[in-house]
């Protein structure tokens, strides 16, 4: 019923199927530890630019890129610890670096654990010593990927994490989106709106960031494609994000664990002491009908 299995292709890709639905996605340690592709009876649910994944020294835009240590960008990409300044990019490192795939396994459930240290590569930017951990499981129609945090240093650790997966979809104007929030800020403008759960698809960018979320799950049903998304997630994670643009056929809903310049403004910001671990879990139920 599961499985799974390696293939050596640009990268050495890992596929986590299950028999009994006819699911598997395909998971690349090497580009970021990211999952690029995600198959239900030869439907895909991930959107990803193919043309553009093929470039190492590009960011990946599709499938489900991991955000650590920090979700959204900086004021200058700046932060300062204990007096000093640092520049790190949007997202943070975690999407671009490679992972190692460790275990695997495919008892009552197709899993892969893929992990990332710090080095001096990322200490040049975030000073600190960590140890992740990602476990993804896929089960039927849902993937669950389980996170470890460890922080190695001597020193309290700061940081966010969070989840840009990219929805493959059809016509927007079918999409029904339920966010359990009542209000967004508008990341361009950053002018505050009620939300009614419509959006104006017309404009050439839509990035609505939801705060004070009431609930731990949210989901998007797309009519046209036939597809509900079910994304359940735990306490860790504060925010949600909602981003498309004009004329591609992908939505992202972000789970974040803490918004934008978290780094300077600590809101919601998680601080690990040190050799101490923080687990978090998200979860994604897709279903065609």
């Amino acid at each position: 019923m599961y499985n799974v299995s390696s293939q050596q292709k640009q990268y050495n890709t890992y596929t986590l199927s299950d028999s009994s639905t006819n699911s598997h996605i395909e998971v690349v340690p090497e580009r970021g530890g990211i999952i690029t592709s995600w198959q239900i009876n030869g439907k895909e649910v991930f959107y990803l630019d193919t043309e553009r994944f093929t470039h190492p020294d590009l960011s990946v835009r599709g499938g489900n890129p991991i955000l650590f240590p920090l979700c959204g960008n900086l004021p200058n990409e700046t932060y300062s610890i204990d007096g000093k300044e640092y520049k790190i990019k949007q997202h943070g490192f975690a999407r671009e670096l490679p992972w190692t795939a460790t275990n695997q396994s495919n008892d009552g459930k197709a899993s892969l654990t893929v992990e990332l240290g710090s080095n001096d590569q990322t200490k040049l930017v975030y000073p600190f010593d960590f140890h992740l951990a990602f476990t993804y499981e896929l089960r039927g129609n849902t993937l669950e990927i389980h996170q470890t945090y460890q922080n190695l240093s001597s020193t309290p650790m700061p940081f966010s994490s969070g989840f840009h997966p990219y929805f493959l979809c059809g016509d927007k104007n079918q999409l029904k989106v339920d966010i359990p929030a009542t209000s967004y800020e508008d990341n361009r403008t950053k002018e505050n709106f009620a939300f009614d759960g419509k959006f104006n698809f017309d404009q050439d960018e839509i990035d609505s960031v939801f705060g004070n979320l009431s609930r731990r799950s949210t989901s998007v049903v797309d009519s046209d494609r036939q597809l509900k998304i079910e994304i359940d997630y735990d306490d860790f994670y504060t925010y949600l994000v909602f981003w498309t643009v004009k004329g591609k056929d992908f939505y992202c809903l972000e789970p974040w664990s803490a918004t934008r310049n978290s780094l300077n403004t600590k809101e919601y910001l998680t601080v690990l002491e040190p050799n101490v671990t923080r687990k978090a879990v998200m979860k994604i139920t897709a279903n065609f009908f």
